[in-house]
């Protein structure tokens, strides 16, 4: 039986600062980067096929990261399809090292809830300046967006039909896959897989560098 791994990116510097970040495109922190280390320990030894993470270097490090662990020797490559030169000029020419490659694909589908007028603020400051129940509204309510931002509903509008079309066929092949996102991107595929209310969403709460498991099975994927 072939598995899915979700893991939301380990902390980033703004994370460790208390900063909305949303889109903006910060590396992990000193704690994220061993996060990252210490979640690879944890899936070292499953076959992993195929690789997607978010278009956001904090996501697209923890993979990297992780998989650095892994235990089957075998070379993470970033794929470039549709992008000109970087696709024409990144063929591999060699049967035997594609074989030691697994493909990376990076989606801008798979990005964090973009925070609008909140990236970069202090999440302390926010909540003197409009007040504890506004800013817990902008951040867990599924369709109530920050100024000029995302809701939940709106992240999931693009990250769940991206699993659907991109990853979800993977799966249905047999294919062992491995996703590093974030923690709003991920909750909307959770919500689609695990069949949760707009309610329950509300209360799933992922951690920094914490794989997630689920199994394929007779069509379906099955969280352990």
């Amino acid at each position: 039986m072939n598995k899915l791994i979700l893991m939301r990116h380990g902390e980033s510097e703004w994370n460790r600062l208390n900063l909305f970040t949303g889109w903006v495109d910060v590396p992990l922190s000193t704690k994220g980067i061993q996060e990252a280390l210490d979640a690879g320990q944890l899936i070292k030894d499953m076959p992993i096929d195929l690789i997607f993470t978010s278009s956001l270097i904090r996501a697209q490090m923890t993979a990297m990261l992780a998989m650095s662990c892994h235990s089957s020797g075998k070379v993470p490559v970033v794929q470039h399809p549709g992008e000109g030169k970087l696709e024409e000029w990144s063929r591999i020419y060699s049967i035997e090292t594609e074989k030691s490659c697994i493909p990376v694909f990076n989606a801008w589908e798979l990005n964090e809830r973009m925070y609008g007028e909140l990236q970069g603020v202090n999440k302390a400051e926010m909540v003197k300046k409009f007040g504890a129940d506004q800013v817990k509204l902008w951040r867990r309510s599924f369709d109530v967006p920050p100024p000029h931002g995302e809701s939940l509903k709106m992240t999931a509008a693009r990250s769940i039909p991206y699993f659907k079309e991109k990853i979800f066929p993977f799966l249905e092949q047999g294919k062992n896959v491995f996703v590093s996102a974030h923690g709003n991107s991920l909750r909307s595929i959770i919500m689609h897989l695990d069949q949760l209310t707009e309610e329950e969403v509300l209360h799933l709460e992922l951690a920094t560098g914490v794989p997630i498991f689920y199994t394929f099975q007779n069509g379906k994927l099955i969280k352990e």
